[in-house]
């Protein structure tokens, strides 16, 4: 599963950490490197929707997408070229109507063991439309602990990279040496009402290998070498069941802990990728702030055990056992009543008494 990513390139910088090579006739030969071309940026209106680079990036988000320049070229040169272009995270069902961001349907994820009977799915792999999804990073919750969502371990998940490059640290690494994590996805492309196009995508994934099955028990197909991405993406001289054997389990990944700041996706600061323990701690409030926060959290607790006092009042009143006047508790409890109470039951006694005498004489005398 991926729920979130890590980009925080600019577009040109997209560019030069995507460079793939030229030509593949010269694989095979040792001594000679490779010429690296820089695929193409596609600017796109997506409904002016714009690619922001982020360090907390979330479905509906904009991102840079790579797929074949032969989507958008007949030249036989543009058969094996790349373009990147900016799509949303969260495939747009085509027949949808209406509000795009009101399909009610969750696309950020796409499993490869159900994309062949999926009515969303299906139409965009038959038709070629094969993307692949690059960021520095994705993050991803430890879901095989029982725990709270909210509690649960987050950690980003990242490329092996060069012994000096530290993927949460800008100043070790550039655009050119960094090696971006490459995943693979479908898009499509819907229209609204006036004609306006919006390109969206989801990621494909399936279930986890032993890399990440202690952690989560879904996982993206990631493409680790360039044969795996020109199978991806060439859909003009590949054909699907050789698409499809192109994915499978990363060999190779890292990963780190996070802070619990990428659980909210508004939360876009630098500390979202660090690792858990070098992440800033938030500061402690100062001066009057600290005042009106030290005060409300009192006001928060003494609320707080008045209401347990009510619920104790409560309980008790709802336990205490309702008494019988002629059980053996109540004639001892009697026994224990104040003086005054025991001095009028003897003056009842007595003037009951006096009532029983003057009754025998009369009947007496008559």
């Amino acid at each position: 599963m991926c729920g979130r990513t890590c980009l925080t390139l600019d577009p040109d910088q997209v560019l030069c950490a995507c460079k793939y090579p030229k030509s593949n006739k010269v694989k095979d030969e040792e001594d000679i490197k490779p010429e690296y071309e820089k695929p193409e940026w596609r600017a796109e209106f997506n409904l002016g929707r714009r690619y922001q680079a982020s360090y907390n990036i979330a479905p509906t988000d904009i991102t840079p997408v790579i797929v074949s320049a032969a989507h958008f070229s007949e030249a036989e040169d543009q058969q094996c070229a790349r373009t990147v272009m900016p799509m949303m995270w969260g495939m747009i069902p085509a027949w949808h109507k209406g509000d795009y961001r009101k399909h009610g349907l969750t696309t950020n994820n796409c499993r490869l063991e159900h994309l062949m009977d999926s009515k969303l799915y299906r139409g965009p792999f038959k038709r070629g439309q094969r993307c692949v999804v690059v960021c520095e990073g994705f993050y991803e919750w430890q879901t095989t602990k029982q725990a709270k969502a909210s509690e649960r371990e987050a950690y980003l998940v990242y490329v092996p990279q060069e012994s000096e490059v530290k993927i949460y640290d800008k100043s070790t690494w550039s655009p050119a040496n960094v090696k971006l994590l490459r995943m693979a996805g479908l898009f499509d492309v819907w229209q609204d009402e006036s004609g306006d196009k919006m390109y969206s995508y989801s990621i494909i994934t399936f279930e986890s290998s032993q890399i990440m099955s202690w952690m989560h028990y879904r996982m993206p197909a990631i493409l680790e070498t360039e044969q795996q991405m020109n199978d991806w993406l060439d859909f003009k001289h590949v054909s699907d069941a050789q698409a499809l054997a192109a994915l499978r389990p990363a060999t190779a990944l890292q990963w780190h802990r996070v802070t619990k700041l990428v659980n909210n996706s508004r939360n876009k600061s630098e500390e979202c990728n660090k690792p858990f323990q070098l992440a800033a701690k938030p500061e402690k409030p100062k001066g009057m702030l600290a005042w009106l926060t030290g005060n409300k959290t009192r006001q928060q607790q003494n609320k707080s055990k008045s209401g347990e006092d009510e619920q104790l009042q409560v309980a008790a009143t709802k336990e205490a056992p309702k008494r019988n006047p002629t059980s053996p508790h109540a004639l001892q409890s009697s026994a224990k009543r104040p003086r005054c109470e025991l001095i009028n039951a003897e003056q009842q006694e007595s003037t009951d008494v006096q009532v029983k005498s003057e009754a025998t004489v009369k009947l007496t005398v008559i």
